[in-house]
């Protein structure tokens, strides 16, 4: 077996929020992860459907990509759009 060649390999301190909402639509289970890993960003995970996205306030403007990240309705985007705007 050949050697294992890392790109890297860190550890670094986080602060992870917990939130749970129901939408009007939807319900919603995040996990939101602070980090300087990615450049001011948020990693957002969405525990019941098991996705997850970088996210800043440029994305939540960026037509489209929670939809697509999130496999979402605009109507259930708009809510969770809601969210992230209060706290990115």
């Amino acid at each position: 077996m050949s050697e294992r060649f890392f790109l890297y390999d860190d550890i670094e301190e986080t602060r992870t929020r917990f939130v749970s909402f129901m939408g009007e639509n939807q319900r919603f289970d995040l996990a939101i992860i602070n980090s300087s890993r990615y450049y001011g960003k948020q990693l957002v995970l969405d525990v019941q459907s098991n996705r997850f996205a970088i996210i800043g306030s440029d994305d939540l403007d960026e037509p489209g990509y929670i939809e697509h990240a999130f496999n979402l309705t605009s109507e259930e985007a708009g809510e969770l759009r809601s969210f992230l705007y209060e706290i990115v």
